[in-house]
């Protein structure tokens, strides 16, 4: 959905409306992109949170009902760094907050990029260390969890990496939430990060079908492997 919500139909209806009709509840991209982090190595942070209270009001208002904000780190010999991580998870918990605030349910989108010649396990770290600072930064603001959805990568090798099988990937990335995303949470929509929409569901697949304790519903959210 585009942002305000102004987008109309074929016959000038509110695009919002017409959903409404079908039982689709709408949402929208409420970031305003990215910019660099003085003195780091290239690494951003996301802003969008001057007047964001005032913006929900507008987006719920028209028919927009959940929110998506768009966190991105990088995996190199030092990065992500202490401050790119506090930065990303605390703006994305006030984020979160605000969105609860204006009756909105938060996409909380955290993407590690494959990006790089870094192993899986290196990956499987980097994840774990900034879901919980994720998770950390999401109670110091009091955001009801139960009430959110995450969306975070697959735990993978960096894309100059060895390949490894989706079964090693699933094993990876299962054990990596376990250790750290509450059972509260009732969703897990990963994204494509970069990979098409063909191998993310390879990958997917088998974490459904995988037993043993799994809290939450995972399902995908893949923007950019559907274009």
């Amino acid at each position: 959905m585009g942002h305000e919500g102004t987008h109309n139909g074929s016959r000038g209806e509110l695009f919002t409306k017409v959903l409404k009709k079908v039982e689709v509840l709408p949402g929208i991209k409420v970031d305003k992109g990215t910019v660099e982090l003085p003195f780091t190595n290239d690494e951003t942070t996301t802003q969008g949170l001057y007047d964001f209270g005032q913006r929900c009001k507008k987006y719920y208002e028209p028919g927009s009902r959940f929110a998506k904000w768009c966190t991105i780190l990088k995996i190199d010999p030092n990065e992500p760094s202490p401050l790119s991580i506090h930065e990303n998870t605390h703006s994305l918990a006030r984020y979160a907050v605000i969105c609860q605030e204006n009756d909105l349910v938060p996409i909380v989108e955290l993407e590690i990029l494959v990006d790089g010649s870094h192993d899986i396990a290196k990956c499987t770290e980097v994840t774990e260390r900034v879901l919980a600072a994720c998770y950390k930064a999401l109670s110091d603001h009091h955001v009801l969890l139960e009430g959110t959805l995450l969306k975070p990568n697959m735990v993978t090798p960096g894309s100059y990496s060895t390949k490894v099988a989706p079964e090693v990937i699933v094993e990876h990335t299962i054990s990596a939430l376990l250790r750290i995303v509450l059972a509260v949470v009732l969703a897990i929509v990963f994204l494509s990060g970069g990979q098409s929409e063909e191998k993310e569901t390879f990958n997917l697949n088998p974490m459904n079908k995988l037993k043993g304790k799994k809290p939450w519903s995972m399902e995908f959210s893949y923007g950019m492997a559907f274009q």
